[in-house]
C-alpha cells in the first residue's frame, strides 16, 4: 500500500535530499490558483459569492451565514455531558500550556536615563477557521480560541462550513464547544471563502474585517491564508496533515502502522511517511498496515492517502540519514520510535512527539500542546499556533536629556555616514540654545508685516 523509497548506500546533497521528499506538489499548486480566485469573488461580491459557494461545495441553501444566538445556546444545551468534559479536559490543559507561551514584560536600563521598555500587544481582532468537511473538530475550537483568549485578544469571529446533515447550520458540536468556550460571533461558511470574508469582511453580514486569520485546513484553505497575506496576518499554512515516523529495529510495527492510519484518515491528501533503518520493520509495518487500513471506518480515504505521491516509507542507512531526512522533510507531525531518542537533534518539526506512549492522537486533543501546526515543509522557518500567534512585540524608548547626550555625536557621525544628515540635525537640535523672546516677537512682527 505504501511505496518504498530506499536510500540506503546513497550520499545526497541536501538538494538531492530535498528532491526526494515524498509531496503532493501537484495538489497543492492548483489549490493556489483555486483559493485566489475564491478569495477574489468573495472580496467582490460578499454574501452573494459565499452562498454560492456554499451550495457548490456544501450542498446547503437558504442558511443563516451569521449563526443566531439561539443556535449557540442550543448547541451547548444538547452538547453530551461526556463530550462536554473532554471538552473542559482540553480547555484546561490548552490553557494552562498557552499561558506559558506570554513572555513576560522586560525593561532594559541602558544606562541612566536611558530605558527601553519590552511589551507584547495583543492584536484586536482575529478570524479562526475550524474545518469541518470530511470530519468534525471540535478540538480545533479550543486551539483556535484559547491561545487567543490568553493573548487578551478583544474580538473573536469564528467560521466553519455549514452542513448539509443539520440543515445549513454549523455543525452543532462545533458550535457548543464555541459556546462552551463564550464565543458569540461565528459564521457558516467554509473553505477558502470563510479566509476571504474573515480578511476582507462582509458588510451585510457586520463581519468586519480581522487582524489575524488562524486556522488548520485543506489545501484550500492553506492556499488561501497566501491569497490573503499582508492584508491580515496569518498563522502557517496548516494544511492537509502530516505525519513522519522515525523509527529504528526496536519499534512496535503494530503502533507504527495506528500512527500512519491515524493520520492519513483526516483527508486524501494526507501524508505518512516512515523512515526507518530497519528493512524487517518496514516489512512489519506494512504487513500491518494493510488489514488495519482496510478495516476502519474511513478506509477509503486512507488507502487513498496511504497510495498517494506524499506517502512512503523511507529505507535509510543510519540514524543520522534518518535525521538529515525528517530535517529536510520538515514534518507538522514528527513521531520518534527510538531506542534512543535524542530530540534535540530534530531541528525542524512542527511539534514533536517522544516516544511509544505519545503518539499524534494525544497532541491532536489533550496533551495540551496545540495542534495547528505548519505542513509543506514550513516548519523549517514557522512554528504552531500559540499565544504569541496574536502577540505583536512593541517596544517602548525613553531617554532624558543627558541619556542622549551620551549618544548625541555617536548618532550624528553615523547620520552623516548615511548621508542622512537632517537625522542628526533632529538630535542637535535638542542641545541648541533656544531663540530670545525678544527674537521670537520681532519674527512674528516681521512675518506679520
Amino acid at each position: 500500500m505504501l511505496r518504498t523509497i530506499d536510500l540506503r548506500g546513497r550520499e545526497l546533497t541536501h538538494a538531492e535530499l530535498l528532491a526526494t521528499l515524498p509531496r503532493a506538489t501537484a495538489a497543492r499548486e492548483e489549490a493556489l490558483a483555486t483559493a485566489a480566485r475564491i478569495v477574489d469573488d468573495v472580496a467582490a461580491r460578499g454574501t452573494e459569492a459565499l452562498r454560492e459557494q456554499a451550495e457548490r461545495f456544501d450542498g446547503v441553501t437558504g442558511h443563516d451565514v451569521r449563526v443566531p444566538a439561539a443556535h449557540l445556546d442550543e448547541a451547548l444545551d444538547s452538547l453530551d455531558p461526556a463530550v462536554r468534559s473532554a471538552l473542559e479536559q482540553a480547555i484546561e490543559r490548552v490553557r494552562e500550556a498557552s499561558a506559558a507561551q506570554v513572555p513576560a514584560p522586560a525593561v532594559t536600563e541602558l544606562g541612566p536615563g536611558a530605558r527601553v521598555s519590552q511589551r507584547w500587544q495583543p492584536v484586536r481582532r482575529v478570524g479562526l477557521y475550524v474545518p469541518g468537511g470530511k470530519a468534525v473538530y471540535p478540538s480545533s475550537v479550543v486551539m483556535n480560541v484559547v491561545p487567543a483568549q490568553v493573548a487578551g485578544v478583544s474580538e473573536i469571529a469564528l467560521a466553519s462550513p455549514p452542513q448539509r446533515e443539520f440543515g445549513g447550520r454549523v455543525h452543532p458540536v462545533i458550535l457548543g464547544a464555541a459556546r462552551l468556550l463564550g464565543v458569540t460571533e461565528v459564521y457558516a461558511m467554509g473553505g477558502a471563502g470563510a479566509i476571504g470574508a474573515l480578511a476582507h469582511g462582509v458588510a451585510d453580514l457586520d463581519l468586519d474585517p480581522v487582524d489575524v486569520v488562524t486556522g488548520p485546513g485543506n489545501n484550500f484553505v492553506a492556499a488561501a491564508k497566501r491569497a490573503v497575506a499582508g492584508l491580515v496576518g496569518t498563522d502557517a499554512e496548516a494544511g492537509a496533515t502530516e505525519i513522519l515516523i522515525v523509527a529504528d529495529d526496536s519499534a512496535d510495527a503494530r503502533l507504527v502502522a495506528a500512527d500512519l492510519i491515524s493520520q492519513a484518515e483526516h483527508d486524501e491528501q494526507a501524508s505518512a511517511v516512515l523512515v526507518t533503518t530497519s528493512e524487517r520493520l518496514a516489512a512489519a509495518v506494512l504487513a500491518e498496515i494493510a488489514p488495519r487500513a482496510a478495516a476502519t471506518r474511513h478506509a477509503a480515504r486512507v488507502s487513498a492517502a496511504l497510495t498517494g505521491p506524499q506517502s512512503a516509507i523511507v529505507l535509510v542507512d543510519d540514524l543520522a540519514a534518518a535525521t538529515d531526512f525528517s530535517n529536510a522533510y520538515a514534518p507538522e507531525h514528527l513521531e520518534l520510535h527510538l531506542e534512543n531518542p535524542r530530540p534535540d537533534d530534530f531541528v525542524h518539526a512542527g511539534a514533536i512527539f517522544v516516544g511509544d506512549a505519545t503518539p499524534v492522537s494525544l497532541g491532536d486533543y489533550l496533551a495540551g500542546s496545540n495542534h495547528v501546526l505548519p505542513t509543506g515543509g514550513q516548519a523549517r522557518y514557522s512554528a504552531g499556533l500559540s499565544a504569541a500567534t496574536f502577540l505583536r512585540p512593541q517596544q517602548v524608548i525613553e531617554y532624558d536629556r543627558a541619556a542622549l547626550a551620551v549618544v548625541r555625536d555617536a548618532i550624528v557621525t553615523l547620520a552623516e555616514a548615511e548621508a542622512l544628515p537632517a537625522h542628526g540635525e533632529a538630535i542637535t537640535a535638542r542641545f541648541d540654545a533656544p531663540a530670545s523672546a525678544a527674537g521670537q516677537t520681532g519674527g512674528q512682527a516681521g512675518a506679520t508685516a
